[in-house]
């Protein structure tokens, strides 16, 4: 662990009183970190820092609060594991919480928000049943690859804020092993699962249930008008539906498969978190796993809407005491509609124009699953549409766009407005596309792994910030 240094810098973030710690100790255990032998900065998410005032840390004093987890200047005073349940491949298991994580701070960010710091891989709590609480720094390197991509493709995800080598060697099943270890820190709005919800009834806890609620409608739905009563559950559920939809139309945009989608894994907020054996497809099938023990492919590319309207509908039976189990039902049938909107402006944002219809996205997967092209070609190719004709007919692809199968999704592609086409003046637009195959995951790690060469891991991650700022998709859409 680091040493203490006698005047640590006194971050400009702070959250007081504490939130979660508010809400009582049904939703938490008090919990200790682990004591590290070593502790190596990989990774600090510098923009994520400026959001809450943590920037102005230095490397010494991001070790002592990110690996030693001292507690931020007037903030939680001690680690909070929390408390779930959930349907892990639809399966109920109680035995199950915070077990190698817990909530380390909740910050306010420059533009009010409550923002929560939250950990993986920091020691075992009470939830952690067999495991050793750790993270393998193969697990650490991904999740900051995954978090960035997404990120820039526009889906709203929790942020890799930190990642630190720890000096572990730790045995694992699934990789091999002996393999290093670390420890990450995640921003997210919240850490609030479906999963909190099932716990809460489970144990018939229903005035907690209330309590979550008026909890997540605060400090994170603040956008809405809420009644009481009744409408004012079934008006949360609904904003939830409307997030969960947003999430996984943008998912199905980019290319990402989740891997796990158990409703321990669902976030209230809408936001993409709990990475595990996520894949970003190299060509659209339907088909497509992402985790190998997922044998009947439950959570494939295209079932992860159907598993998204399952568990949504499993945090709706956590609410009948709060609710009629109409209006519920009435809420939850709002999801098959509100996920085809999402689809379209999903699909018309990657492309960067307005009005791309629930048809021209069913047309354009069959198209791409037919002729087997690149994934993240046909957006990078055609971003903007019209304004992109000529970049289009130049791509080693113009063969296929120039072909009788394409011509409807031309035709439609060309009428589309653009939406800011001067975003085409990006010199990345004169290269390639950035991906995040499988392959070039492998090949950043084995580089770490072997010579502890760190080079491709960085420019990747420079690569996708060019990215991001050529396509400049900021912020989810929660309604």
């Amino acid at each position: 662990m680091p040493k203490k240094k006698t005047e640590p810098t006194k971050p400009t973030s702070t959250r007081k009183p504490y939130p979660y710690l508010a809400l009582g100790e049904e939703f938490f255990d008090i919990v200790k970190p682990a004591l590290f032998p070593e502790t190596i900065l990989r990774y600090r998410n510098n923009r994520a820092a400026a959001s809450v005032g943590l920037d102005g840390l230095s490397d010494e004093d991001w070790i002592y609060h990110f690996a030693g987890f001292m507690p931020l200047p007037d903030n939680l005073p001690e680690p909070l594991a929390m408390r779930y349940h959930g349907h892990q491949f639809r399966s109920y298991n109680t035995d199950i919480g915070d077990g190698r994580g817990f909530l380390f701070a909740q910050l306010e960010s420059k533009d009010g928000r409550l923002l929560d710091l939250g950990t993986k891989g920091s020691g075992k709590t009470p939830y952690s049943r067999f495991g050793d609480g750790k993270l393998t720094l193969k697990g650490g390197v991904r999740e900051v690859l995954a978090t960035e991509m997404l990120e820039a493709l526009g889906v709203y995800t929790s942020k890799s804020f930190s990642l630190i080598e720890t000096g572990e060697k730790l045995e694992r099943t699934d990789e091999p092993s002996p393999t290093r270890s670390s420890v990450l820190v995640r921003l997210s709005h919240t850490h609030i699962r479906f999963g909190t919800f099932q716990y809460l009834a489970y144990w018939e806890k229903h005035e907690e249930i209330k309590t979550l609620i008026d909890y997540c409608i605060e400090h994170f739905m603040e956008h809405q008008v809420y009644e009481q009563g009744a409408a004012r559950v079934i008006g949360f559920y609904n904003d939830v539906i409307t997030r969960s939809a947003s999430m996984v139309a943008g998912w199905m945009a980019a290319g990402f498969v989740h891997g796990v989608l158990n409703t321990d894994n669902m976030n209230v907020s809408g936001e993409s978190f709990d990475y595990g054996p996520w894949r970003f497809l190299p060509e659209a099938d339907p088909n497509f796993t992402a985790a190998y023990f997922d044998e009947r492919g439950l959570y494939a590319y295209g079932r992860q809407p159907e598993a998204v309207g399952w568990n949504l509908a499993q945090l709706g039976g956590t609410l009948t005491k709060h609710a009629s189990q109409e209006d519920l039902n009435r809420a939850l049938s709002r999801y098959p509609v509100m996920y085809e909107r999402m689809m379209s402006y999903q699909f018309s944002r990657r492309f960067g124009v307005e009005g791309l219809t629930g048809d021209f996205v069913g047309s354009l997967l069959k198209w791409m699953e037919a002729t087997k092209i690149p994934f993240e070609r046909v957006f990078f190719d055609w971003f903007c549409g019209s304004a992109s004709e000529a970049r289009a007919d130049r791509s080693p692809h113009a063969d296929l766009y120039k072909a009788d199968a394409f011509k409807p999704i031309r035709e439609k592609l060309m009428a589309a407005k653009p939406v800011r086409p001067e975003r085409l003046e990006n010199a990345f637009f004169e290269g390639e596309p950035c991906t995040m195959l499988i392959d070039e995951v492998e090949a950043i790690w084995e580089k770490i792994d072997q010579d502890d060469d760190w080079s491709a891991f960085d420019q990747k991650l420079e690569d996708i910030a060019v990215m991001r700022r050529a396509y400049a998709l900021y912020g989810p859409k929660t309604s």
